[in-house]
C-alpha cells in the first residue's frame, strides 16, 4: 500500500458477496416480537496503478511473399482488360 499514486490508479475488479445477516428481535403491542434482521455485505475492489504508455517503435516493413497461385491469380487481374 505504499508509494501508491492516489491520481493514477483504475478498478480492476469488484466482487459484493453476501455476509452472515445479524438477528435482532424489536417487540410489539401486545406482548408480540418480531424479527429485526439487516443484510451485510462484504465489498471487495482491487485497484491497480497504469503503467505509462511506451511508443512501439517503427519497424521495417518486409516484403510479402506470395505463392505461385497467388501471383498467377494477380495476373489473371491486371491482364483482364483485353
Amino acid at each position: 500500500f505504499k508509494n501508491l499514486d492516489t491520481e493514477n490508479l483504475t478498478i480492476t475488479h469488484i466482487q459484493v458477496s453476501m455476509a452472515q445477516q445479524g438477528r435482532r428481535r424489536t417487540f410489539r403491542a401486545h406482548g408480540r416480537v418480531n424479527a429485526y434482521m439487516n443484510c451485510p455485505c462484504h465489498v471487495e475492489m482491487l485497484l491497480e496503478e497504469k503503467e505509462e504508455s511506451v511508443e512501439k517503435p517503427a519497424e521495417e516493413s518486409k516484403a510479402k511473399k506470395f505463392t505461385k497461385k497467388q501471383l498467377a491469380k494477380r495476373r489473371l487481374k491486371v491482364g483482364g482488360d483485353q
